[in-house]
């Protein structure tokens, strides 16, 4: 992983350490108030600040924002929650000096950087080799004069002849580097002749100096067992016409599953033979483990600062991803297809043997209804902390509207958490919200309400440009036989759209595929955040590995009742 391509606006700052894993930024942030800034590993390379604070380990990602390339203005833009700064140094700047809070809900405060010793390590695998106990022990016994071309011709050889018992020999492999210094490979005929090639600076063997190696690897070596070599950034590539076997080329990448093209088939109608899920296999999980309890006091700490360490937008993007496999709009397989009969979900879902996807997705709104409102009143904390609760899932809800990510069951689970009973009737909470965060409690209020009001009567929003995933809540209700709310005159019209919106969501399902393609390409998601957001996960989080296989009206009857406490608890009726 290179640094990014503005790395040089921030690249010489003390703070910044570069691709650096979590558990080691962790490990060196020791007080309250440290703080460092680093690539991260999951997410593309984007800046994160990891700072200490109250104790723990809590890590920011800054959202970039690229510009189009103009003069006198700069890249890229910088931000945590809404200010936006020219450059990460800047941002870094103003919230030192100003000891302001890197985000409302924590109020995590960086006020001492941890200084970056020695250069920039360019990439994860680097970081990994560096700080193994070989590669340590390799170092302290390497020489300087070995990284000159002139010790070339010793790579590989054992240190036997010219040490004393006990010296440690050099591995045939690889030497490690440091900075710009190249890994040195053993090979046998090849690198031979590029070292009687290279000269090297006075006092070694030749009297010319030799130019700096590149920072950038252009070497590659064959590799003796005659399989295809293996990318990393730190071993050489030598070209094909320095020797490299014909055929031995680098593959390249493969695109995620939601990016890769999906090809139209001419078929006949083959009769369904089975109802299909679209839920991933109950694999063993690795934040919950292959047994839980409900509500894990663990894991809701583990799930609120990876929640934290995520900008809404981010969020948003990982619950689209989530919800267009559950709904099947992304990712269906050809066996998938043959066995449903259709091509995609959003089209299954409208026919009598789609019952297993609709009651599929009605639990999974279920759920993470839930889940949003426990994010709310799980916060034992001060008023503040709950305000700051409310603004995050009003922003998660800003971040999925149409226009924005489009995912319409992602904001529909969402605005049903803030409109719960338990979470609305929290008056000085929303009080608080109102005086702190006046922006977000007028969108609430002005935009996301009657808009979710709309989607559900089915007169909303619903183009494929505007929106990527459609509203499927109500068609699924309608479909397995829930009745309508509201007078009789009214519930007509209501089944009337909604019936019409089922036909046109089932027409466009191409429409739709492209649109959320389009929104998640080039996207790549953080493992645990996304796991997070899956049916499975939820349920077991809400219900425990043994509570979740309870009857589906046992189980959210349940959850009221510890709802309802959670509510009295933070407000009491007067």
């Amino acid at each position: 992983m290179q640094v990014p391509q503005d790395g040089e606006d921030f690249a010489s700052q003390p703070w910044y350490h570069g691709p650096l894993s979590r558990q080691k930024a962790e490990a060196l942030l020791q007080q309250d108030g440290d703080f460092l800034v680093r690539a991260s590993g999951s997410d593309g390379g984007h800046p994160v600040i990891s700072c200490r604070w109250r104790g723990s380990a809590l890590h920011f990602e800054v959202l970039r924002v690229a510009l189009r390339p103009r003069p006198g203005r700069p890249i890229a833009l910088f931000q945590l929650e809404d200010e936006r700064f020219p450059s990460l140094p800047a941002l870094v700047h103003s919230y030192v000096t100003g000891q302001r809070p890197l985000t409302q809900a924590t109020g995590a405060v960086a006020s001492r950087p941890v200084t970056r010793q020695g250069p920039i390590r360019r990439s994860f695998s680097e970081d990994t080799l560096l700080d193994s106990p070989v590669q340590t022990k390799l170092l302290r016994a390497r020489k300087w004069s070995d990284s000159q071309p002139a010790g070339l011709e010793h790579v590989g050889q054992s240190r036997e002849g010219n040490s004393g018992p006990g010296a440690s020999s050099v591995p045939t492999l690889a030497l490690s580097r440091i900075g710009s210094d190249p890994v040195l490979l053993k090979t046998l005929g090849p690198l031979a002749s590029i070292a009687d090639s290279l000269r090297a600076s006075d006092g070694q063997l030749h009297a010319k100096a030799p130019t700096k190696p590149p920072r950038t690897p252009s070497l590659v070596l064959p590799n003796a067992s005659g399989h295809s070599p293996t990318y990393c950034e730190v071993v050489p590539r030598v070209p094909s016409a320095w020797g490299t076997p014909s055929g031995h080329s680098c593959p390249e990448p493969e695109a995620p599953w939601w990016e890769a093209e999906e090809e139209e088939e001419e078929r006949c109608f083959v009769r369904p033979q089975a109802e299909v899920s679209f839920c991933p296999p109950d694999n063993p999980c690795g934040l919950l483990g292959p047994q839980n309890r409900p509500l894990e006091p663990k894991v809701l700490r583990a799930l609120r600062g990876l929640f934290l360490e995520h900008h809404p937008g981010s969020t948003a993007l990982h619950l689209l991803l989530a919800d267009c496999q559950a709904v099947g709009l992304l990712g269906v397989t050809k066996a998938q297809r043959g066995a449903m009969g259709v091509a995609s979900g959003l089209e299954l879902l409208t026919l009598p043997h789609g019952h297993r996807l609709r009651s599929e997705l009605l639990e999974r709104h279920e759920a993470l209804v839930l889940a949003g409102a426990l994010a709310v009143l799980g916060c034992t904390g001060s008023l503040e902390e709950r305000a700051a609760a409310l603004r995050g899932l009003v922003e998660l809800a800003l971040a999925l509207r149409p226009g924005a990510a489009g995912d319409l069951p992602g904001l529909a689970a969402v605005m049903g958490a803030l409109l719960m009973p338990q979470v609305s009737r929290l008056e000085r909470t929303w009080r608080q919200l109102r005086r702190s965060h006046t922006e977000a409690a007028l969108a609430f209020e002005q935009e996301l309400k009657p808009l979710m009001q709309a989607l559900d009567e089915g007169a909303g929003p619903s183009d494929p440009g505007l929106v990527a995933l459609p509203h499927v809540v109500p068609t699924a209700r309608l479909l397995e036989g829930e009745e309508l709310p509201g007078p009789l005159d009214e519930t007509c019209e209501q089944l009337l759209r909604t019936l019409q919106g089922a036909r046109l969501m089932a027409r466009d399902a191409l429409k739709f595929r492209e649109a959320a393609a389009g929104r998640l390409r080039g996207f790549r998601p953080n493992r645990e955040l996304r796991e997070a957001l899956t049916t499975g996960f939820v349920r077991r989080l809400l219900w425990g590995s043994r509570g979740e296989r309870s009857p589906r009206a046992a189980r959210l009857e349940k959850f009221q009742r510890v709802l309802n406490a959670l509510s009295q608890r933070l407000e009491p009726d007067s």
